[in-house]
């Protein structure tokens, strides 16, 4: 009996040393993690001041933004795409009233943000007198109009990387400055058969592979809220255009945020849908296999009312693999205000996560759902997944995409040109053939091939989470938009947009007014796979709360 007490109290004292070990080694693991990131965020810090210094040194900015011309009393430029289309088809407005307002807005402002970059004005008129003739015919009443042309005579843009019959097709490549588009993208085509009229093609980085719009072709896009600010990439061209009122509508693209990075540089709603739905074909660089897979093609619009028209009309058939919308009572909401702290992206700035908690609490107290802050720890690792995703999806390399694959590019030689100003490609095209020649060594690790487990993994895990009734709101970006060139100092920045890419949900980007510096601020709505409409009525939602889309003059 007294063994039996001895050997109780001995494993009871065992227990308790373990637990109190344990405890303390927990303590001792939070204070030494929180020091690591206290540290980097210290040496970040440094990081950005001293980088800025030698921008400020090597690039002079205005002193004061120059503002755009007003859209003034222009009503056309102000209003929905759904708007326009049934004011053309009760015989309000003719679509050449429209085509010509746009137009002429396009004249107004391009000079300064350098976003249309070719053009088929007098075609776009001509398409929209037959459009008029076609109305005041009575070949068709309003309502078969709106069935079959649910977009007819309304005027449209989409970024350089997709082909537009008879316009230059250069995805910002100098070798491909000459080339001209011999047929309509697929969605072009989709577009087109209800009705749309193509104005124009928009600017984009080298092969659409930065996330600010300049090239050796064209130059650079600049910000309509602040020209000496970037609008994102690759569809960044599209992002200020629309900003400005330049088209009814924008088709961008969506590889690692770019329709979503611009859009919220811009103060627009864009939408990046479920993986799968919309076809790719007639873009450049091509996709194929598991790169096709994190490529997607959406709208890029100022009302958010237009996604789900336009949305619609891109999926054609495959409208019916979307989910249906819960009760937005039942909706459950999650939410996070920044990655986790990962070391590799500048930190989330107060302002962008108030952006998070503002739309929450509104959700919150509309819907008397509970949101729920989560902490889902591999978007930590979103940089890495998305990049070893990538480079393990079987792409062809971009060297050789720089050389129109004919041959490869030399990106050392490259570098050599480009400080004597003697290179056709811009310096991130460049240094991202150098990372392309370190991470084909990087592929031979054991790192690579974990990173790609761990978010095939979070694929799964994340659509458990989501189910077809939940949405999480996250930053779009650590901050508004940075000035020209910044982006070289936080080039890992646009993973809070790339890692959606990798799990092939649908993201909706959500503008919530100007910041402090009267920049565009907002949020991502991430949905389930093939929730695309309820991130579309969340954005709805919002846009009713918090006001949407600003005109930038």
């Amino acid at each position: 009996m007294e063994e039996s007490t001895s050997w109780s109290i001995t494993n009871i004292g065992r227990v308790v040393l373990q637990w109190y070990c344990l405890t303390w080694l927990s303590v001792v693991n939070a204070a030494l993690g929180m020091l690591v990131a206290s540290i980097f965020r210290l040496l970040f810090w440094i990081y950005d001041i001293i980088g800025s210094v030698i921008l400020a040194v090597l690039f002079k900015f205005p002193a004061e933004k120059n503002p755009l011309p007003p859209i003034g009393n222009r009503k056309f430029l102000r209003q929905s795409v759904t708007e326009i289309a049934d004011q053309i088809r009760r015989r309000e407005i003719t679509s050449e009233e429209v085509v010509r307002a746009f137009i002429g807005r396009i004249e107004e402002v391009n000079n300064q943000i350098t976003a249309l970059v070719d053009e088929r004005f007098d075609l776009a008129i001509e398409e929209a007198r037959k459009v008029d003739k076609l109305i005041q015919s009575g070949e068709y009443d309003e309502t078969e109009l709106q069935d079959k042309f649910p977009l007819l005579g309304v005027p449209f843009t989409i970024k350089d990387s997709f082909c537009v019959a008879g316009l230059k097709h250069t995805a910002g490549l100098h070798l491909r400055k000459e080339i001209t588009a011999p047929q309509d993208a697929d969605v072009v085509k989709s577009l087109k058969r209800v009705g749309a009229i193509p104005l124009g093609v928009t600017n984009v980085s080298e092969l659409c592979m930065w996330w600010e719009s300049v090239n050796t072709v064209y130059g650079r896009s600049k910000n309509p809220y602040d020209t000496r600010h970037i609008t994102g990439g690759s569809s960044g061209g599209e992002g200020a255009l629309q900003a400005c009122a330049g088209s009814a509508f924008g088709v961008g693209s969506d590889i690692a945020g770019s329709i979503r990075m611009p859009s919220f540089f811009c103060g627009l709603f864009g939408h990046k849908p479920s993986t799968g739905l919309i076809s790719n074909w007639g873009q450049v660089p091509e996709t194929f296999g598991r790169l096709a897979e994190l490529l997607t093609t959406g709208p890029m619009v100022r009302h958010a009312r237009d996604m789900r028209l336009l949305l619609d009309v891109m999926l054609g058939d495959n409208i019916k693999k979307i989910n249906k919308v819960p009760e937005m009572k039942q909706m459950r909401v999650l939410y996070m205000v920044h990655d986790g702290g990962s070391p590799l992206a500048s930190p989330v700035n107060d302002e962008m996560q108030d952006c998070v908690r503002r739309c929450v609490q509104h959700l919150e107290y509309k819907y008397g759902v509970k949101p729920q802050k989560v902490n889902i720890i591999k978007l930590y690792h979103s940089l890495e997944i998305w990049a070893q995703t990538l480079c393990g999806a079987g792409a062809v390399p971009f060297c050789e995409e720089l050389a129109l694959k004919q041959g490869k590019v030399n990106p050392f030689l490259e570098l050599i040109k480009f400080f004597f100003n003697a290179s056709p490609h811009t310096f991130p095209a460049i240094v991202l053939g150098l990372v392309e020649k370190v991470a084909y060594v990087g592929t031979k690790l054991p790192r690579h091939q974990n990173m790609i487990e761990m978010g095939n993994s979070f694929v799964k895990e994340f659509q458990e989470l989501m189910s077809d009734d939940a949405i999480f709101i996250y930053p779009s970006h650590p901050t508004a938009a940075p000035r020209h060139h910044e982006p070289w100092l936080a080039p890992a920045d646009f993973s809070y947009c790339g890692i959606f890419n990798v799990l092939g949900v649908p993201v909706t980007q959500v503008p919530m007014g100007l910041g402090s510096k009267g920049l565009p601020i907002g949020v991502q709505v991430v949905g389930g796979i093939n929730s695309d409409h309820l991130t579309i009525k969340v954005a709805e939602e919002l846009e009713a709360a918090f006001g949407g889309w600003v005109p930038p003059s």
